[in-house]
This record gives C-alpha cells, structure tokens and sequence, in this order.
C-alpha cells in the first residue's frame, strides 16, 4: 500500500444525494429496505422563495422546484434524497454507466447479503449481479450490486470497507 496521501487526514463522508421520482415512495423504501432512518423533511424547495436562492446558486438558473428529505445509516452518514419537480426528475438508464465520471453507487453493509438482496428484489428493486466472493476461496467475504426501486446503484458487502478491500 502507498503512501501518497500521508500529508491529508481522511475525512469522514457526511452524506451521498440521490435523486428520486417519488421522495415519499423513496423515504419508506430505504427506511423498509435499509432501514435508514428520517431526520428532516420531507421539504419544498422553490427557486423564488428565499430558502431557493442556496438551490438556484448550486444547481442553476434552470432549477425551479424539488423535495427533499434527510435520512441517516446505522453509521451515521446522510442520505439526501432529491425528487426534482422542475426541471423534472429522469431516470438513469438501466445500465451501470461506470466509464462515465461522477458517483455510479452506493455500498452498504449488511452480513446477510442474501436476505438484503432478496428483499430488494422482493420490494421493487433489482439484483443485477451475481454474488461474488470477493476474497480467495472463503464465503464470508461477497459483494454484490443491486438497483433500488428508483434506478440508482446499491452495493452491498458482507463487510467493512477496510475489511474488504484492505491489506491483500
């Protein structure tokens, strides 16, 4: 392992944006499925109104309107969902764009990677990978890729970051 950023001190990730069609079908989804849990909203977000100025500045002119809410993981880092009301929300495609730059997924960690991934499956979402052992021969270690109901990549391990990727 190398050393190159041995001068920066790892910061913690705060919190990953989604964008979703439905806030409210995605709040009891991730709640239900991954039992995030929500700390603030659902809110209305309006480009004339006074709290739209920090949205118009971030996301454009061309942002007009959008929900959002705030739900938080077993660790405490956020899930902030966005439903895009204008301009309106468009799904991804179905592909995992992986060659294009930007974020592609999520990963969480759930030991029982069969029963996560069946119940996404099971409540409008999609296992789109096989379950792949992800170190040497045991079983313990997998990995595998999902889709939530709204199109967006969920990752899951059976691990830890650190564990999984770390001193192989």
């Amino acid at each position: 392992m190398t050393d190159n950023a041995s001068s920066a001190a790892p910061r913690p990730i705060n919190h990953v944006g989604v964008g979703v069609a439905d806030l409210d079908a995605a709040i009891a989804w991730y709640g239900q499925v991954l039992g995030f849990r929500l700390i603030s909203g659902p809110n209305e977000i309006r480009a004339e109104a006074a709290s739209g100025a920090q949205a118009v500045d971030v996301l454009g002119p061309a942002f007009r309107h959008m929900r959002m809410a705030h739900l938080t993981s077993a660790n405490g880092v956020g899930l902030e969902l966005f439903q895009l009301i204008d301009p309106p929300h468009e799904r991804r495609p179905d592909t995992v764009e992986f060659w294009k730059s930007g974020f592609f997924h999520i990963c969480v960690t759930d030991p029982d990677i069969d029963a996560l991934s069946a119940k996404i499956a099971a409540t409008g979402g999609a296992v789109i990978s096989k379950l792949w052992i992800e170190r040497g021969e045991t079983t313990e270690y997998r990995m595998c890729y999902c889709r939530d109901p709204f199109g967006n990549v969920i990752e899951i391990y059976t691990h830890s970051y650190e564990l999984m990727q770390g001193h192989r």
